[in-house]
């Protein structure tokens, strides 16, 4: 059985994750979804700590 992130990878390699993939990037490039990322992360990486 394949693990989680091997699946995760074969399923980006497929058309649908390739176009699932560009979706992502468009929205990444929108600024206020940049800065709900920032946020985010910022949270998580509190977390750690």
């Amino acid at each position: 059985m394949a693990s989680l992130v091997q699946r995760i990878q074969m399923f980006l390699r497929t058309p649908k994750g390739q176009r699932l993939l560009q979706q992502g990037r468009q929205q990444l490039a929108k600024p206020e979804n940049q800065a709900r990322a920032r946020s985010i992360l910022a949270k998580l990486q509190g977390r750690r700590r």
